[in-house]
């Protein structure tokens, strides 16, 4: 999937005076927009492959979900790289998408954002990237990791444009980046140099930056430094990535992707993601998109998590794939080899959208409010529960961030096999859109899940 294309004068105009330049200007300007109270300014999907440590096929309890009820509650162990974010989170038991084409990895993607039975809706992220995310340059980020290895079948794929209509989306960092940022040039004008191509979006906004730093205080001044410093890093972090061993694994098909065959590679997988991660803040952070979804792998993907560098996964002498761990047997079973790599397995997910939650800490949100994360949304998910058998209840959702006020975090809610679908509606109603009820009900939101 290509992201769509804007003229280079709406993206100077965009990102020159509104992504990089006005969200730093605005806080010179008492009468600009800020963030809505109790309105959530934007909304990202987190979703991993293959199901996690649910209760077991013999009756184990979850490793997962957790216990307790409202602000008393602890986390599931699979949880725990959470950690001190946990109060930025919701957490649910008792979620399900329902008793029809369940109990299979297909039917939970096809469900997973459209609330609705084989995917017979539009999903949560489009309806909200042609409504409230319609004003921003680019309505809907779609970003992959991995996520088209091997040609899957389009009910890999999670966003859905129209009922039954997944797309794919963009899995190389480095086109997504330069898409988004390439064809920037100095003052909207035509290129300049023999190389064009180099001129970096820090480079091209250069001289703004100067003329606006001596309008700002010190603390202002460094907001900006810190900005174009993450810009830098994350471009930087892009190239690097585009370095990376060429893939050689057999039946790969890199055709049209520019720069493909890197990110399918294993071992450069960590890399891969955390670039996108860094961009779909970035990009949000500009103003560029509103709505936002990152998809690691699909599901029952042949990823071998096993050649992960620098994570407690890396064996490169021994290959265990994704859905390959998820078939872990009837029991959880420490010292079984599927068991302790599926778990390790889900504690790297986890611990991949805690550093995407740190990274909206971390960047203040342009129109106030606070950070990123208070005036946003994040749903992490997976299509099914318990890898191993499948099943479509009790769903392993974790809801984040404050939505600008729609959302009161650091609680534990369960709702004893209410539909997912509430909950997809409850995201809407955070982010300004009052749907009376999304996918195959019309309950509306979820009770409790609003502030």
């Amino acid at each position: 999937m290509r992201l769509p294309a804007i003229s280079r004068r709406r993206f100077v105009s965009t990102v020159a005076g509104a992504g990089l330049a006005l969200p730093f200007f605005e806080l010179l300007q008492p009468g600009r927009a800020r963030a809505a109270n109790g309105v959530a300014e934007r909304f990202i999907v987190f979703y991993f492959p293959n199901g996690v440590v649910g209760p077991s096929q013999d009756g184990q309890p979850s490793q997962w979900h957790c216990t307790g009820g409202g602000t008393n509650f602890t986390l599931g162990p699979m949880l725990e790289p959470l950690g001190a974010l946990a109060d930025e989170c919701l957490f649910f038991n008792g979620l399900s998408m329902g008793p029809t084409d369940t109990g299979n990895h297909p039917g939970g993607a096809r469900k997973l954002l459209t609330g609705a039975d084989y995917g017979n809706s539009e999903s949560i992220d489009q309806l909200l990237a042609r409504t409230a995310g319609n004003d921003a340059p680019y309505r809907h980020l779609y970003l992959g990791a991995m996520a088209s290895q091997n040609n899957p079948s389009s009910d890999a794929f999670i966003s859905y444009v129209s009922p039954g209509n997944s797309i794919a989306p963009q899995d190389d960092p480095v086109a997504a980046f330069d898409l988004l940022f390439g064809d920037f040039m100095p003052g909207g004008g035509q290129p300049t140099g023999p190389d064009p191509k180099q001129v970096t979006v820090i480079d091209a906004v250069l001289d703004d930056m100067n003329r606006l730093r001596a309008q700002l205080g010190d603390v202002d001044k460094a907001k900006l430094d810190l900005h174009l410093e993450s810009l830098r890093e994350v471009e930087d972090r892009i190239k690097s990535v585009g370095e990376l061993p060429t893939c050689d694994s057999p039946g790969l098909d890199t055709t049209g992707l520019p720069g493909a065959g890197n990110q399918y590679d294993p071992t450069a997988f960590p890399a891969v993601l955390r670039a996108q991660i860094d961009l779909m803040v970035l990009a949000m952070s500009c103003g560029l998109s509103r709505v936002g979804v990152l998809q690691n792998s699909h599901h029952t993907s042949d990823l071998l998590m096993s050649q992960f560098p620098g994570t407690p996964m890396y064996d490169p002498g021994y290959d265990i794939r994704s859905h390959q761990a998820s078939h872990y047997g009837p029991s959880h079973a420490p010292g079984n080899v599927l068991y302790d790599a599926y778990v390790q397995q889900n504690q790297y997910w986890v611990s991949q959208f805690t550093y995407l939650l740190q990274r909206l800490v971390d960047t203040p949100d342009p129109l106030g409010g606070g950070s990123m994360l208070d005036t946003s949304v994040l749903l992490l998910c997976t299509e099914v529960c318990d890898g191993n058998t499948h099943m479509h209840d009790n769903m392993p959702f974790v809801l984040a961030g404050r939505g600008g006020g729609a959302i009161n975090p650091g609680r534990l809610l369960d709702f004893g096999g209410d539909r997912h679908a509430g909950l997809l509606a409850a995201i809407a109603h955070a982010m300004g859109e009052q749907v009376g009820g999304f996918g195959d009900t019309n309950s509306g939101p979820l009770p409790g899940v609003l502030g």
